[in-house]
């Protein structure tokens, strides 16, 4: 089983937004409106969340002639933890004391 990804902020938008559309398929175009993401930071998490089987990714034919197939994305139920997990660790408030001059 491959570790779980670090949990960047932008891996928790894409997992929050990826868990509110669940179990429906989204686009990485779709993802990037809600995440506020670029491309090149947005398509390589997407790749290393499939490789690690946190998604599931298919192409997809385009509706529109001419133009080229896409990619969809969906959880896995691995993934659907993972974005539990996640949604969970930042919803937790973290308290952070002084003690001695070292945060703890």
């Amino acid at each position: 089983m491959p570790p779980r990804p670090y949990s960047s902020p932008p891996t928790r938008a894409v997992l929050a937004a990826l868990q509110a559309q669940y179990p429906a398929h989204t686009y990485g175009y779709d993802l990037s409106k809600a995440t506020g993401l670029k491309s090149g930071t947005l398509y390589p998490l997407l790749q290393r969340l499939h490789e690690q089987g946190y998604l599931d990714a298919e192409w997809q034919d385009s509706p529109h002639p001419g133009k080229p197939p896409r990619h969809i994305y969906r959880l896995t139920a691995r993934g659907l933890d993972l974005a539990r997990e996640r949604q969970n660790e930042v919803a937790r408030p973290t308290r952070v004391t002084k003690a001695k001059g070292a945060l703890t």
